[in-house]
């Protein structure tokens, strides 16, 4: 007699069982993705700052490393870096405070003459709007500004102020400590890894800083040569606060694909304000032009190679950043995209062909102590 109980067939070895298994296997997965995010979001403000720094540190570490191979001592070629870029970009900031305060007594007579005439075109043109409707939007505006919403978004916004400076002194300290000794904390945390593992590891180290350094430094030039081209037509152009706004556009082209068109088109909201609907289509044409040359030149030649990620990918990874962190998350999702890509790539390839194409160790060792 057959032993049927042995025969039988276990309900998890057919089609069905399979492909249960494997989608309990991706729910897993997913929950455990959810709740890394859900802990990240929750702990933002360490979270964020360290994020921010480790992009910095990437771009940064030529310079510190340059230093070292001049002679330098580690911490005195942090320093030095260091207190360079914040001065930097305390002149920037002091620049673009004094043009605000230049300006601004111009703009503001300029865009009480726009506004005036917008309102009597709106008033007398062909969309025929009364003087009623326009003193009713005005007194709803007013209404809404008196708000306690207002009110209290106010008091959000200077509760969010006092978290981004605790940030921003997190992450000065958090960054200098990865350029002083970026390396060490690096292998401090891989440890637990030993044989192929570890050498893969210390492969995806090395190629983030790569795409990281790559993509902040091809992004700060092309986003220089935009807030250039555009401050200098503002110049010409006679538009109030040029270069409070150039400084908008450069900031804003951190933000891949539409980061630069719309402080271009707050560029053009200002032009249309305080110098007419003229220069403000010549402002739009010349913003165009710009994310044209970005696009078909500069981007895929300066920053395309560091990331090598398709468009879509890049759409995609904005989206989600800009859904989970607003503008955080725009700014930080598609280099964090990138080297997850780059992490994928470099982990699935065999240790023996990453030995045949990588330089030899005597090229890749760093100064003593890095």
């Amino acid at each position: 007699m057959k032993n049927t109980a042995g025969s039988r067939r276990s309900p998890w070895s057919d089609g069905l069982g399979r492909t249960a298994t494997r989608s309990a296997q991706v729910l897993f997965v997913l929950a455990l993705g959810a709740c890394i995010v859900f802990a990240m979001m929750q702990l933002k403000l360490i979270v964020v700052p360290v994020l921010i720094a480790t992009v910095i540190a990437a771009a940064v570490s030529p310079v510190v490393n340059f230093l070292r191979r001049k002679g330098w001592p580690k911490a005195l070629a942090t320093w030095t870096a260091l207190v360079t870029g914040i001065a930097t970009l305390g002149v920037i900031i002091w620049l673009v405070g004094r043009g605000i305060r230049n300006g601004w007594d111009d703009l503001v007579e300029s865009v009480g003459q726009g506004l005036d005439e917008l309102q009597a075109f709106l008033a007398s043109g062909p969309l025929g709007i009364t003087e009623e409707q326009l003193g009713s939007a005005r007194q709803a505006v007013q209404d809404l500004l008196g708000s306690d919403s207002v009110q209290r978004g106010a008091v959000a916004g200077a509760t969010a102020a006092v978290e981004a400076i605790a940030g921003a002194f997190l992450g000065a300290v958090v960054l200098f400590f990865l350029l002083k000794d970026g390396r060490g904390i690096f292998q401090f945390l891989i440890q637990p890894l030993d044989g192929d593992a570890r050498e893969r590891a210390e492969r995806i180290g090395d190629q983030s800083v790569g795409v990281l350094g790559g993509y902040v430094r091809g992004t700060a030039l092309v986003a220089l040569v935009d807030a250039v081209v555009i401050g200098v037509a503002l110049v010409i152009l006679g538009v109030p606060l040029a270069l409070p706004l150039a400084t908008i556009v450069f900031l804003g082209a951190f933000i891949p694909l539409i980061g630069a068109t719309v402080a271009g088109s707050f560029a053009a909201l200002i032009a249309l304000v305080a110098n007419g609907p003229v220069t403000a289509l010549i402002v739009v044409a010349v913003v165009i032009a710009v994310n044209q040359l970005e696009g078909d030149l500069l981007a895929p030649v300066v920053i395309g190679k560091a990331l090598s990620l398709h468009p879509l990918a890049i759409l995609l990874a904005l989206t989600a950043g800009t859904i989970l962190a607003g503008i955080i998350g725009a700014l930080l999702s598609v280099p964090i995209a990138a080297v997850t890509w780059a992490a994928i790539k470099e982990w699935r390839r065999p240790t023996d062909v990453a030995e045949l194409e990588s330089p030899p160790a005597a090229e890749q060792r760093e100064p003593s102590g890095a």
